[in-house]
């Protein structure tokens, strides 16, 4: 079979006596017929005295263009998940740990093993020292970054390092030797240069010997005083490996308090030996019940691993009491804690605790504290437990143990354990709750980079607390709307009137804003963005779904901002660069306005042209309500697409009767800093 076609012969066996092919075919040599018969035509010359202006090449500045993120490789995939190359370090730690009540200090000494699994040869490895940031030849101490020692002179700040060493042993089974390292302290960071160089898939083992005073309050980390002695919250408390990856390769950022911190993930087991009559409780599962609890004790706990009501395991009557302690105990006791999978632990420890436990799903749920929290704090446990419950919505709770622990710190998270200094009020202590056992989601679970983005966790985590607490307290919509929660578009635009010409995008570090403005970035104005993006711009339950597959993509990894956009826009099927890009990279405003209403009837029916403009940098859908001559009223929602040929936009639409209101957002649902604009009234 031939067919010619402007000069082209197709002459193929395998097409004949198929007639689907040919038909195939023969749609193709149409549109060459029409190509070819297009560049045939001659355009008209130009007239004598014209030129042809030549001008540069104008960008895509339109708000719809993609978002410029980092390109696609094999760790990290366009879809926003994890390449088919995908590496990440691991630490475990060995830690042995004294708490010293005479001096207010922490001695210990921890093994590093450090895995390799980047494809890079190391030479020297980095860690953090966060208690540096106390430390008296911190070069940050002129900012006035130092928390720990203002109110007692005696306070020296910052880590006393003893030995650092490279552990090897000559053969399996022997003892390692010890070859000191050289290293060179910058602020809160610390290099260690390695005694040989550490290849793909190679192990090196750390050792570290060290102490320092613990701040009477830090904001993360301290103690506070009581008649039965100091009640310890321990945090950041022992030099940790930073982290290597493929996106910055040694993660270095110093710690100045307002950024968080960003770690491997390992195994750790540490022991914590404290003196006799203090409880301890930290990260991870307790590996010596037999020896440092009494017999009544692990029966109560084993008891709560199956209840879901509250059971004492050291009840407000037996605070003190000489029966606490174990047979034989001697003048200190020594706690064994083993965490599987973990970025970080920290722990608690004071004479005075009471202990509540219950269960959930073989999850021990506890809560310790102080007599002078009671009665408040009687609820605490049973508050951890409907926190864990709810929250493993987005993820199952993939630890053995929540607890959440009551001292001088205000709020603050670690694996498996938190830190809540609330004592007086109901909402306000399962509010700091909820808020600090999300964290075990974001980012414990999902292992974000805090100290420079800290929106990944705190936002997300603003985000989540509102289900969380609309559960608890469904009746309550005042806190639930409220600043904290992030969820009302009036605050932020009241904020704005405040703040106008002096915000800063989302995407910035929280050290490098005044800390109520950061804050306002990172907790509520993120957490406000998904709540519009989930209940605006977008299906609720395709939300949902896109929001657990980030977390299921990125449990117990190290995602950045680019993959989470990724991750969304590919799981809800949406290029939502225009939203990313002005909610987060940019402190774009929101303006719609409603400018004019031209109408014409004909044939029974009007003809209403309304004239629409985005009077700022932002687009947004449109949200129209539209009242008629005859009473009725219609609702028009465009989407953001109505602004892809720029501002203004008009709608055009027949009526059964003429239009005398159009008003923009009606609900007073979107962020738009100018509502005078957003209504139109016809003339009497």
């Amino acid at each position: 079979m031939y067919l010619r076609a402007s000069g082209l012969v197709i002459n193929h066996p395998s097409i004949r006596g198929d007639r689907m092919t040919r038909h195939a075919l023969l749609a193709l040599l149409a549109v060459v017929t029409t190509a070819s018969a297009l560049r045939s035509q001659q355009l008209p010359a130009p007239g004598p005295g014209t030129s042809v202006q030549i001008r540069p090449g104008v960008p895509d500045t339109s708000p719809f263009r993609p978002l410029a993120l980092p390109d696609p490789n094999a760790y990290r995939t366009g879809a926003g998940t994890p390449g088919p190359l995908y590496w990440q370090q691991r630490a475990d730690y060995t830690i042995r740990a004294t708490l010293d009540t005479a001096t207010l200090s922490v001695r210990g000494e921890e093994t590093i093993r450090y895995t390799n699994n980047s494809p890079d040869t190391l030479r020297y490895v980095w860690l953090q020292l966060d208690q540096n940031m106390d430390a008296p030849s911190n070069r940050f101490a002129a900012l006035g970054g130092r928390f720990g020692g203002a109110s007692e002179s005696t306070y020296v700040g910052g880590y006393t390092l003893e030995r650092i060493a490279a552990l090897r042993a000559a053969r399996p089974g022997a003892k390692p030797d010890e070859t000191p390292l050289r290293y060179r302290v910058n602020a809160t960071m610390m290099r260690v240069d390695l005694d040989r160089p550490l290849p793909p898939r190679g192990v090196a083992q750390l050792a570290i010997a060290w102490h320092n005073m613990v701040p009477r309050s830090q904001g993360r980390t301290g103690r506070e005083r009581f008649p039965e002695g100091w009640l310890y919250e321990i945090a950041q408390w022992y030099p940790r490996m930073a982290v290597y990856d493929d996106v910055r390769g040694w993660n270095t950022a110093q710690y100045l308090g307002g950024g968080e911190f960003y770690l491997e993930y390992g195994d750790i087991d540490f022991t914590i030996t404290a003196p006799a009559n203090y409880t301890v409780t930290g990260t991870g599962v307790l590996q010596n019940g037999a020896q440092v609890l009494t017999a009544r004790e692990r029966d109560r706990l084993a008891l709560a691993l199956h209840s879901d009501t509250t059971i004492h395991v050291i009840a407000p009557s037996e605070v003190g009491k000489a029966d606490l302690l174990p047979a034989g105990t001697g003048a200190t006791r020594s706690w064994h804690f083993r965490a599987q999978n973990v970025r970080d632990v920290a722990w608690a420890a004071a004479p005075n605790f009471i202990w509540d436990a219950s269960g959930w799903e073989g999850v021990l749920i506890q809560a310790l504290y102080p007599p002078v929290a009671l009665p408040l704090w009687s609820q605490a446990a049973d508050m951890a437990r409907h926190t864990i419950m709810h929250h493993s919505r987005w993820y199952r709770y993939p630890y053995p143990t929540a607890i959440n622990v009551n001292g001088p710190v205000g709020g603050m998270e670690y694996p498996m354990i938190v830190f809540c200094s609330a004592r007086e009020n109901e909402k306000d202590l399962y509010f700091v709750t909820t808020h600090e056992l999300g964290h075990e989601w974001f980012p414990m679970i999902v292992g974000s980079n805090e100290r420079l983005y800290g929106w990944q966790d705190e936002g997300f985590n603003t985000f989540i607390d509102y289900f969380s607490f609309h559960d608890r307290y469904p009746a309550d919509s005042e806190t639930v709307n409220s600043q904290e929660m992030g969820r009302t578009s009036n605050w932020w635009v009241s904020l704005l009137t405040h703040y106008t010409g002096r915000e800063a995008p989302i995407m910035e570090p929280q050290d490098r804003n005044p800390p109520f403005l950061s804050g306002a970035l990172h907790y509520p104005k993120t957490a406000l963005g998904l709540h519009l993006l989930r209940t605006e711009l977008v299906d609720s339950t395709a939300f949902d779904q896109a929001f657990r597959e980030y977390a299921r993509r990125w449990a117990f990894k190290h995602p950045t901002p680019a993959d989470f956009f990724r991750t969304m826009n590919d799981a809800l099927g949406e290029d939502l660069s225009w939203f990313w890009r002005s909610w987060f990279y940019r402190s774009d405003h929101l303006d719609q306005a409603v400018d004019s209403v031209t109408q014409r009837d004909t044939s029974g029916v009007t003809i209403a042209r309304i004239f629409l403009s985005n009077k700022a940098e932002m687009v947004w859908p449109l949200d129209l309500e539209i009242g008629l001559a005859n009473g009725a009223t219609e609702h028009v929602k465009l989407p953001v697409e109505a602004w892809y040929r720029g501002s203004p936009f008009i709608y055009v639409h027949r009526w059964p009767a003429r239009v005398v209101r159009v008003v923009i957002d009606p609900r007073s649902a979107y962020p738009d800093i100018n509502r005078g604009n957003n209504s139109w009234t016809a003339s009497q």
